[in-house]
């Protein structure tokens, strides 16, 4: 221990030696006789460097070189890891922590950047562009701008950081406020240390406000530390973006505090050890380092945290409001006038209005519905299983069940779940809560303090549930419906948005209606429980303007009604099955309700039941071409597998199996003004089966992370360079939520899919998928559509080759119908026998080979392959060659035969004629007697004699030439005795 203490004294010895000889070799020689002692103003203290045993020591700094001498000796100074409190400062003279005095804070171990009239030492700001494909964006000017009170980021499509960096002696912390309200800009941010450890992505997003600031803390590590703040804004939402406004940056962990910070102008701080200045109240001021806040005169005013104090104008007719009383105990109320609070003008000036009388008392109107009047002439909710219509409550009927939601349509009080609030993008402390004013029949904006601030109404709801007599089905899209009727007047560019979110402070932008607009409704469908925040804000014009010009600009909201809420009141009751008991049940799946019976009746096949009107035959929806109901009996789905009749053809399958999986392509990239690049990212889930995902939609820039599922869907996609990691989608929506039929007509169901956008050369019709979108807009009231064009093609090998219509790169060209060409070999119908013919070879050596092929152009896959080839055997034309003669010798010596057989015939007929002839001639006139008129005896027998010698055929034939005499006539042989011996013989 004794070796160890005597090495730390050594070593701080040295240190203080060095130290002290560097000051020594540093300064001019002067003799020291000739300057004066110094006093304790001329000099300052500070620490040396912690050494590596985390000692230090307290030296005197002249405040000046060469003007006084007898410096004070270097002291022990605290040990490094040493630190003071907020609000504590080290006093180096005593080296211990004292409390900041009045009209000053310090933040102990830490810096706090609070005014920001000029960019605070240290902060650097630039601004860059993409460094895509346009090189035309001009972002060096796109940097954070000082306003005084705050930091504001840039308002263009550009990237725009802001920087600080910081030495930290110990791990600490930063803190600071921030408002962001918009989701079109994107906001990041993250720190990197000496270590080159960055902030994890996750850990960048910052959570988006809707009006109010928000605070974020993050912890800092030892050593350097470098901050970021980044923003870049992609503005195609909307034509105005609120931007981002960070405030009140504090960083602790730094090096010692020895002095506090006076308040700024506009705050105070009363007591000792003040950790931070609180902002002075409106109508008061104050000056730099104050105690305590000055009151206005009376005919000046000042918002909270002013320095000074502004002159009354005089009263208009845009500082007052007009409001109706709640109801008193007599039932009455009235209209009644106030002055905006804090009120700013003055009524004494000339030219000042007055505050106008209230009016006269007038009877209450009902309680909204679901609500009933008490005798204290408050309105309060029906209990559950009864209902009204604002007046008395009355139970369900036997085999009803109330319909719960809230529904408001008069406004003599605000409701307990609506809250009213102003969001000033210049001014965001203002006191001013009454935005929205009811006013009997409607509720509607109240002039503002800025005609570019937000007038907001947020409606809050505890959940949603769907009624007993509707099955809860996962493939039901409806869950609740939101409705209101509303009304704009505006000599401006005012702007009326319709927001919905988890909650009142992250909200996404669903509506939004510019100009004047007259009273009209609007619908919004809740598709999960996660939505409970609606948010109305109004904006009179979005350029900024200290005047208030457009006072008399205003919205109105006549009713709201939210169906199927958690803890609401009814209405009204509608009919639903009875259970075993006079309870309500959900009819089973595929059934329909008789209207006033409370018996389920199964639909027809091949239909499915509407979830929000289970009621009356027409609830049953017939699914349409090609398409069979799911499982649940929700919606009409395809398996992909369908025959189709070509008119001339024979009837085609088809097989889309190979497509049905999710996809998701890109349009062309886009660039906006300054050149961020973007795309429209659709994904398609192609019929829906039951088991097959559908497609699905995200938006990752808010920590909502909302999805949108559905057949077809679309969302924003930015390049990561935008966010340094991960691909940043937003702005998800669902262009095809249900299946309506597979056809190769052009319409189907008010439907139109245009030829002309996807001109086709092929004698083989598309085969089109239709889809429709139940979620309706301001541009679509009808909802949007969605056409799939399945061209066979089998060139394409990949699967997937989407493409858009040629005159509408964004697959839209009215923003609500949109259309895709897929071109596959797998939009082919699957081969059949008629798509194959067969080619037979000729004989060579007694072998036969018959091949198939395909017929050409080939408009088939799949489906049959093509039988192997057949080999047989035949015969040469040379062995029938040889044949056909061999047979037509054979004939002709048939032929000669023959012909010589009946020649012999007729011969001898011949010669028996002769005979005949000659025995006639004998005796003129005398008829020969039979068989001897001729003939003399025994010459039959003699002929057969003759014909029955055998003789050759040359025999016969010398025979029949000596028959015949020179003469020309036959030689008849007369017959003898000596004759008929040689032929006996």
């Amino acid at each position: 221990m004794g070796t160890r203490g005597s090495r730390k004294i050594y070593f701080d010895n040295l240190y203080v030696f060095c130290h002290l000889l560097g000051l020594l070799l540093s300064a001019p020689h002067t003799e020291s006789r000739d300057l004066p002692m110094c006093k304790e103003s001329d000099y300052h203290f500070e620490y040396t460097e912690c050494d590596i045993l985390g000692s230090r020591w307290r030296v005197a700094i002249p405040n000046k070189p060469e003007t006084c001498t007898g410096l004070p000796d270097p002291v022990k100074g605290t040990e490094c890891s040493f630190s003071c409190k907020a609000g504590e400062y080290l006093d180096m003279k005593t080296q211990e922590c004292q409390k900041c005095a009045e009209g000053t804070y310090s933040l102990g171990t830490g810096v706090r950047f609070d005014e920001w009239d000029k960019l605070p030492a240290g902060f650097v700001s630039y601004g860059i562009d993409m460094g895509f494909e346009s090189n035309a964006a001009n972002c060096s000017n796109s940097t954070w701008i000082p306003k005084g009170d705050y930091i504001m980021s840039s308002l263009d499509e550009c990237t725009s950081t802001l920087t600080y960096a910081v030495s930290l002696k110990q791990s600490g912390s930063v803190t600071f406020e921030y408002s962001y309200p918009d989701d079109s800009i994107f906001l990041e941010f993250y720190v990197q240390n000496d270590q080159c450890q960055s902030t994890e992505s996750e850990n960048r997003w910052i959570k988006s406000t809707a009006s109010d600031w928000n605070t974020h803390y993050m912890e800092l590590k030892r050593g350097n530390n470098v901050l970021y703040w980044r923003t870049t804004t992609f503005m195609l939402a909307s034509s105005t973006v609120k931007p981002v406004l960070i405030r009140n940056i504090a960083i602790t962990g730094v090096a010692y505090t020895s002095e506090c910070f006076h308040c700024k102008p506009g705050t105070y701080s009363a007591k000792p050890g003040s950790a931070r200045c609180a902002p002075c109240p409106a109508n008061s001021y104050s000056n730099k380092g104050a105690t305590v806040c000055q009151q206005c005169d009376s005919e000046k005013y000042s918002g909270i945290g002013s320095e000074t104090c502004k002159q009354r104008p005089a009263c208009k007719t845009s500082d007052y409001f007009y409001t109706h009383t709640p109801c008193d105990s007599k039932g009455k109320t009235q209209l009644m006038y106030k002055w905006i609070e804090p009120k700013i003008c003055s009524e004494n000036m000339e030219g000042a209005v007055k505050l106008p009388a209230s009016g006269k008392m007038e009877a209450c109107p009902p309680c909204n519905p679901g609500f009933f009047s008490n005798n204290a002439s408050a309105c309060e909710p029906c209990t559950h299983g009864s209902y009204s219509n604002g007046t008395v409550c009355a139970p369900c009927p036997a085999g009803t069940e109330p319909m719960v939601g809230f529904e408001y349509k008069w406004w003599n009080k605000m409701p307990s779940n609506m809250k009213s609030s102003v969001y000033s993008r210049e001014y965001s402390d203002t006191e001013r809560n009454t935005a929205w004013e009811v006013a009997g029949e409607y509720t509607y904006t109240t002039p503002g303090d800025l005609d570019s601030d937000y007038m907001m109404l947020t409606l809050t709801v505890p959940g949603y549930r769907l009624p007993h007599s509707m099955a809860k089905n996962t493939d039901s899209s409806e869950l609740s419906r939101i409705s209101f009727v509303f009304e704009t007047s505006c000599s401006a560019d005012c702007v009326l948005y319709f927001m919905a979110g988890y909650t009142e402070r992250n909200n996404d932008v669903v509506e939004h209606w510019k100009g004047s607009r007259e009273k009209q409704s609007y619908s919004y469908i809740i598709k999960s429980n996660e939505t409970i925040s609606f948010t109305w804000a109004f904006q009179r014009t979005g350029g900024y303007t200290t005047e208030r010009r457009y006072s008399g600009d205003y919205a109105k909201l006549y009713m709201v009604h939210v169906t199927n809420v958690i803890g609401g009141v009814a209405s009204q009751c509608r009919h639903c099955a009875l259970g075993l008991g006079s309870g309500c049940v959900p009819c089973p799946p595929g059934h329909y309700m008789l209207n006033g019976s409370g018996v389920c009746k199964r639909c027809p096949a091949n239909t499915y039941v509407r979830p929000e009107q289970p009621l009356g035959p027409e609830a049953c929806v017939p699914c349409g071409p090609h398409t069979r109901t799911n499982q649940a009996l929700s919606a009409c789905v395809s398996d992909c597998q369908l025959d189709l009749h070509h008119p001339g053809a024979e009837p085609s399958h088809y097989d889309f199996t190979p497509l049905a999986n999710t996809t998701s392509f890109q349009s062309g990239p886009r660039f906006t003004s300054k050149g961020l690049r973007y795309y429209h990212s659709f994904s398609i889930g192609l019929c829906g089966n039951q088991g097959r995902a559908l497609a699905l939609c995200v938006d990752n820039v808010t920590e909502s992370r909302r999805e949108v599922r559905g057949h077809v869907c679309q969302a924003t996609v930015v390049p990561s360079e935008v966010r340094g990691q991960g691909v940043v989608s937003s702005q998800p929506f669902s262009i095809g939520d249900a299946l309506i039929g597979v056809t190769t007509e052009s319409s189907l169901g008010h439907i139109t899919s245009p030829a002309h956008y996807f001109p086709s050369q092929s004698s083989l019709p598309d085969v089109i998928f239709y889809y429709r979108s139940a979620e309706v807009t301001q541009a679509c009231k009808n909802g949007r559509t969605t056409t799939i064009r399945l061209r066979c093609d089998p060139t394409v090998m990949e699967k997937d080759q989407l493409s858009l219509p040629s005159n509408c790169s964004e697959g839209t060209c009215d923003g609500c119908s949109f259309h895709f060409l897929w071109r596959s070999r797998h939009a082919c119908p699957l081969c059949s026998e008629s798509d194959y013919k067969e080619i037979t070879s000729a004989c060579i050596q007694g072998i036969q080979k018959t091949t198939f092929v395909w017929q050409e152009p080939l408009h088939c896959t799949g489906g049959v392959s093509l039988p192997a080839q057949r080999v047989s055997a035949c015969v040469t034309l040379d062995f029938w060659l040889k044949f056909g003669v061999s047979t037509g010798t054979v004939a002709a010596l048939l032929l000669i035969t023959i012909s010589c057989y009946f020649w012999k015939k007729t011969r001898k007929l011949e010669y028996k004629y002769s005979k005949l002839m000659m025995s006639s001639g004998e005796k003129e006139c005398e008829l020969p007697a039979a068989d001897s008129c001729a003939i003399m005896e025994g010459e039959d027998a003699e002929d057969d004699l003759i014909y029955l010698t055998k003789k050759s055929i040359f025999g016969k034939i010398k025979a029949f030439s000596r028959e015949r005499t020179s003469d020309g006539f036959d030689s008849v042989p007369l017959k003898s005795s000596s004759g008929l011996e040689m032929e006996m013989s």
